[in-house]
């Protein structure tokens, strides 16, 4: 016997659009703020696609047999993508973040440090080294680990977090 779609088991990514919904039912003036607070909580708890229709069934555009965008999602694959995205330039995009966080640092302790100076009516020690240099060798070490051993950091977090 064929499970029932009411039956089946809701996946997190329903849920989001089932809440998805609501709020455009809410900016649209078709919920209060009431009825959209207990609906929501309803949705994060709901087990089934049943349950997900219940909250949905009398907004319009809600058909439960084949109409409604709410329908029993492809199984996730098991075996993440392994591969990092990557930027346009083809450098993951972890990396260009780090160095780009780097940069606006470094930037700001620079611009401090020569405000300072020009206030003080000369060169004062250069203390914005002490935030480039020590950063900027772990940055080049991560990239070094990056570009020429291959090693992907992503996906290392891929794994603890599926697990």
């Amino acid at each position: 016997m064929a499970d029932r779609r009411e039956d089946l088991r809701a996946a997190d990514v329903d849920r989001q659009f089932v809440a998805e919904r609501l709020k455009a039912a809410l900016d649209e003036g078709r919920l209060s703020l009431g009825e959209y607070d207990d609906r929501l909580k309803e949705t994060y708890s709901a087990r089934t696609y049943g349950d997900l229709d219940d909250i949905l069934k009398d907004l319009p555009g809600f058909h439960p047999m084949g109409g409604s965008q709410l329908e029993p999602s492809e199984p996730v694959a098991d075996e993440p993508d392994e591969r990092p995205r990557r930027s346009g330039d083809g450098n993951p995009k972890w990396l260009v973040g780090i160095w780009s966080a780097w940069l606006v640092a470094v930037s700001v302790n620079v611009v401090i440090w020569a405000l300072v100076s020009l206030s003080a009516g000369e060169p004062v020690y250069f203390w914005p080294m002490w935030v480039a240099g020590p950063w900027g060798a772990v940055l080049l070490a991560s990239t070094f680990s990056v570009k020429a051993l291959g090693h992907n950091p992503e996906s290392n977090q891929r794994r603890y977090r599926d697990s």
